[in-house]
């Protein structure tokens, strides 16, 4: 299921969707296929009926487990299926949850370090973890079971660095702005624009009316 497109800011794109890596089955899947062998040797081996006893607790039992083996697998899938790891121009984005939702959402200008780990086998897999340090209230997230890591990575750099051009030419905008005659309005109604859009905090818009009033 991919990340809905509806919960995006105007003028936002994704530049990454990512469900967790198929390891995120393993445990679920290696029960079942477990519970079910059982349950085979169970019927090849003990068909004595000096056994029956011991042959109907063993069938109740392998039942029970492939059953609940089975119910395990398929709320993994519900999970995995409902997890989003978004990297978008303006921010980072993990979102979880079959019906009730809970998310985190790191803003690019936050961002201050990334970092993947993969042990031997996870790199052989294709899967490791990320650390992202940001500026926000909790500094460090962790997210496992994530493809590629060092390709995610490197895209968050990119988007961070992306970001980074955009303010900068909006700040030279600004700078070749002031040393022409103003258009008032004009300018406030740009300024109005990028606000909607998600391109400039209020604060930021508070600042540049001010300027532009006090000429």
């Amino acid at each position: 299921m991919p990340y809905p497109t509806k919960l995006l800011n105007p003028d936002e794109s994704i530049a990454l969707d990512l469900h967790p890596h198929w390891w995120y089955f393993a445990e679920a899947a290696a029960t079942l296929f477990v519970s079910i062998v059982a349950a085979i040797a169970q019927f090849i081996l003990v068909k004595d009926k000096d056994h029956h006893t011991l042959h109907k607790g063993l069938t109740y039992i392998t039942l029970a487990a492939i059953v609940l083996s089975a119910i395990w697998l398929l709320v993994r899938y519900l999970k995995w299926v409902t997890t989003n790891f978004v990297i978008t121009g303006d921010r980072i984005i993990f979102r979880q949850g079959v019906f009730a939702k809970h998310g985190i959402e790191i803003p690019l200008n936050r961002v201050n370090n990334v970092n993947f780990n993969q042990s031997f086998f996870e790199r052989i897999l294709g899967a490791g973890d990320l650390l992202i340090e940001s500026g926000g209230e909790d500094g460090q997230q962790r997210f496992t079971d994530v493809r590629r890591p060092q390709k995610v990575q490197n895209l968050i750099h990119a988007q961070v660095e992306a970001w980074n051009n955009r303010r900068a030419g909006f700040g030279v905008a600004a700078a070749t702005a002031a040393a022409a005659p103003v258009d008032v309005a004009g300018q406030l109604e740009k300024l109005e624009g990028l606000l909607q859009r998600g391109s400039l905090s209020q604060e930021e818009f508070d600042a540049q009316k001010a300027r532009l009033l006090g000429r």
